[in-house]
């Protein structure tokens, strides 16, 4: 672990705030792509054992649209933080992060750094694509690759028109030249590239695979 990644892990812990105690809500299917929700099952030092579950709201607290992790501990609310999130717990930490597509990662970390994944709640969109993965892996290895490709794809084609529009403004023109982006689509082109990397990286998000280059191709 580098220093940066520590002062980061510090100061993600220092946002968690204390739950109020409030019950777990139940998953309801229409919010398969706006709620994740991960546990875990973990021993205490008295021997016994919690189970603690992370639900975010993709879309946001109703109060002031901010997106936030929530802890429970047993179905009870215990902790709350703002993204990204590290909750301490027996053993360690969970870890949670995301993007702009969902879930990055949503983890325990012990205390001697082995990393868990915490398991998806089986109707939530997570937990629908884990199933398919472990019915069809096949199938699930093959969208796994479409959707890198089309992800890629829009990298390539939107990377060049960034540095098209950037080397047009005034200051980078008077010294640097301008730059024409090798590749150019239509209007409607455009338009169907971007819905395809909405779809592949929020399949992508469900695996959580996402990473910069989903954030760099919207």
């Amino acid at each position: 672990m580098t220093p940066s990644d520590s002062w980061r892990q510090r100061w993600a812990e220092r946002r968690s705030r204390p739950g109020d105690g409030r019950p777990l809500q139940p998953y309801r299917w229409w919010q398969a792509l706006s709620r994740s929700m991960f546990a875990i099952t973990l021993p205490s030092p008295e021997g016994t054992a919690s189970t603690f579950t992370v639900d975010v709201h993709h879309w946001g607290d109703r109060d002031d649209g901010e997106v936030r992790a929530r802890l429970y501990r047993d179905g009870a609310q215990s902790a709350v933080s703002r993204l990204p999130a590290r909750f301490r717990v027996p053993g360690g930490h969970i870890e949670v992060a995301t993007t702009s597509y969902g879930l990055r990662r949503c983890q325990f970390v012990s205390e001697g750094g082995d990393e868990r994944q915490l398991s998806p709640h089986p109707g939530s969109g997570e937990g629908r694509r884990a199933r398919l993965h472990r019915r069809h892996p096949i199938l699930s290895h093959a969208i796994g690759v479409v959707t890198f490709a089309t992800v890629l794809l829009g990298v390539c084609v939107a990377v060049p028109q960034l540095i098209e529009t950037i080397s047009h403004t005034e200051l980078i023109a008077d010294s640097f030249g301008t730059f024409t982006s090798p590749i150019r689509l239509s209007v409607g082109g455009n338009i169907t590239l971007g819905v395809a990397v909405v779809v592949a990286s929020t399949e992508r998000a469900l695996r959580l695979r996402s990473n910069w280059l989903d954030e760099l191709a919207e």
